[in-house]
């Protein structure tokens, strides 16, 4: 299996060396560069050889903030996951961050032994919520919530309907194919019309989607 190769982003360098020093340790994640602003980061992946698979993201730095960055990486790069860690935490800001394409949303007090198991769930499934965020979720979206209207052209299909289910209970693509009997290749394709349909710019963002539209309840959502 691969490496997961991942960058960090602090203005703060002391963090920076510190988390790539333990990150650097651990078996299976590969640190590809640091950088200490988003500028830096934006910089560095123009020229780098080979991409990251997650950044790792501080939130208020000087210069171009957090939110910004993950915007310009979203439209340049929408391979690359994000995983915002911050002294700026706030669970209110969870709906927003995720909307912004933030594939996760951490505190900076977090564990390093929990950040990488964070760091391995969002490379293998896309995203990653905490109990007390998902409790936030379930605060902010109403549980009658109307149904948006949608045009006849962006109205999802049965299959993608199942799909989405899928996804959301956090099944691969080979394991949404095995499911229903699709190939992979074809599972693939259905979660690319997923992300042009709805809009979402990630797997969070289309765990979001569902949940507005009422085809997955927050209790439903399974919880690591």
């Amino acid at each position: 299996m691969d490496n997961i190769t991942i960058t960090i982003t602090d203005d703060d360098a002391l963090i920076v060396s510190l988390l790539q020093g333990y990150l650097q340790s651990i078996e299976g994640i590969d640190v590809l560069f640091t950088a200490n602003s988003g500028e830096e980061l934006l910089d560095s992946l123009t020229t780098a050889q080979t991409l990251p698979k997650i950044v790792l993201l501080d939130l208020k730095m000087a210069g171009m903030d957090g939110i910004e960055v993950t915007q310009q990486l979203k439209d340049r790069y929408p391979e690359i996951k994000v995983i915002v860690i911050s002294s700026h935490y706030q669970k209110m800001f969870m709906g927003f961050m995720l909307k912004t394409g933030v594939s996760a949303f951490l505190p900076k007090g977090i564990s390093p032994v929990q950040l990488v198991d964070i760091i391995r769930i969002v490379d293998k499934q896309g995203y990653y919520f905490k109990d007390d965020q998902l409790e936030t979720l379930r605060e902010q979206i109403p549980a009658k919530a109307p149904r948006p209207v949608l045009q006849d052209e962006e109205l999802l299909s049965d299959r993608e309907i199942d799909v989405l289910k899928l996804i959301c209970q956090q099944k691969t693509a080979k394991e949404i194919g095995d499911q229903l009997f699709i190939t992979q290749r074809t599972a693939e394709g259905h979660k690319n019309n997923l992300f042009a349909k709805t809009g979402a710019k990630n797997i969070a963002g289309l765990v979001i989607f569902a949940i507005q539209q009422g085809i997955i309840k927050v209790d439903e959502l399974p919880v690591i």
